[in-house]
């Protein structure tokens, strides 16, 4: 089992979330910008400032103490979540036009939206330069050999079988086929097989199995126990490998919010939910298998970050986009009251899940069976 210092968690937490936070909060900055809206400061981390500097724009950039996020404060806004300020409105012609709050819903909207969305462009990036360096993944969706005892030979399915479709959906590879069963906690799934001229639809429920990584991690996914000949990998060009990693970004959005609704209605545990330790414990585990390997779990926590602050909760994007699409369509902004409230809710809801998955990921690195054992 690979063993990992414990500076190389911090150092990989922060090489992961620093340049993820940085990018979130650029893309509100810079659209903003194009949209003619002065900010006022660029933060990377919350609290006390520890380094910062002003530049000629009069936007102040600082780096806080506490690495877990940031912000890009627009003139106008009262407070790091966008909050306008009660005296935006008296300010000079001038100055007013710069603020966010003056500027139609449209641009509102769109430099909300910057900030998730250059998160799923990175992650495309990440995937594309990777695609372009070992090729992309194209073994065909066909069976290889079938395993003992498993739901596959169970289902009569064969070497040689190719699998058209599992649930509706296409299988262009083999990949496709993991991805279609792997998460969905062993529901049974229609697959459409082609064997030789014949066309066949058989039904099946994939088994659960545990696994553990090299580091002792435990897991479990859903199989159907079949195996692909060799893998084929075919070297791209730039445009195919943009497409293609476009492509592998939207599945796991897909992925994210399937699995986010198996929480929801209550499928999925809540006792998987992972936060900033697990994070940080996972960054270091990738960054000991090494640099390659870390920038493609930097990819797979940027898609998660965009998705997560998609979500329409007041205090992320989500919720202020949900707002903006409210005034949008009634063609004035919710009442104030309203949007106190919301937000105060929101707060709620964030202080609750970030409870939740802290406690998850104390368990997660043993705190509490060593607090058991001292108890007992």
């Amino acid at each position: 089992m690979p063993n990992v210092p414990i500076w190389l968690y911090f150092v990989a937490f922060l090489a992961v979330l620093g340049p993820l936070v940085f990018v979130h909060e650029y893309g509100h900055y810079i659209v903003g910008r194009w949209c003619g809206v002065k900010a006022d400061t660029f933060s990377i981390g919350f609290g006390r400032k520890i380094l910062g500097w002003t530049d000629k724009r009069g936007t102040e950039w600082k780096i806080g103490w506490l690495p877990l996020g940031g912000y890009v404060q627009f003139a106008g806004d009262r407070d790091a979540v966008s909050q306008p300020d009660a005296d935006w409105q008296q300010l000079p012609a001038e100055q007013k036009s710069h603020t966010f709050p003056a500027q139609p819903v449209w641009k509102r909207a769109l430099i909300v939206l910057a900030g998730p969305v250059t998160n799923f462009l990175f992650a495309i990036l990440i995937f594309a330069a990777f695609n372009m360096a070992y090729g992309v993944p194209q073994t065909p969706p066909v069976i290889g050999a079938v395993e003992a005892d498993s739901a596959a030979q169970e289902a009569g399915l064969r070497a040689g079988d190719r699998i058209v479709r599992i649930d509706g959906r296409t299988m262009d590879t083999f990949n496709d086929i993991q991805g279609a069963v792997a998460f969905n906690l062993g529901k049974p799934a229609s697959i459409e097989i082609a064997r030789g001229s014949e066309r066949l639809n058989v039904t099946l429920r994939p088994r659960i199995i545990s696994e553990r990584d090299p580091f002792g991690n435990k897991s479990e996914r859903a199989v159907i126990g079949i195996r692909s000949d060799a893998p084929v990998y075919t070297a791209v060009g730039p445009v195919m490998a943009i497409q293609t990693s476009a492509a592998q970004t939207w599945e796991m959005v897909r992925l994210t919010g399937s699995i986010l609704g198996q929480f929801v209605t209550g499928q999925r545990s809540i006792k998987d939910m992972g936060g900033p330790v697990k994070i940080a414990k996972q960054s270091g585990e990738m960054a000991a298998l090494g640099i390659g390997t870390l920038i493609f779990f930097a990819a797979f926590i940027s898609i998660n970050l965009g998705f997560i602050n998609l979500l329409p909760l007041p205090m992320l994007d989500g919720g202020h986009l949900a707002f903006y699409a409210y005034e949008a369509i009634r063609r004035r902004p919710a009442p104030p009251a309203a949007q106190e409230w919301a937000f105060r809710f929101g707060f709620a809801a964030i202080v609750t899940l970030m409870l939740v998955v802290t406690f998850n990921d104390l368990g997660s690195i043993g705190v509490w069976d060593r607090i058991a054992r001292l108890i007992g």
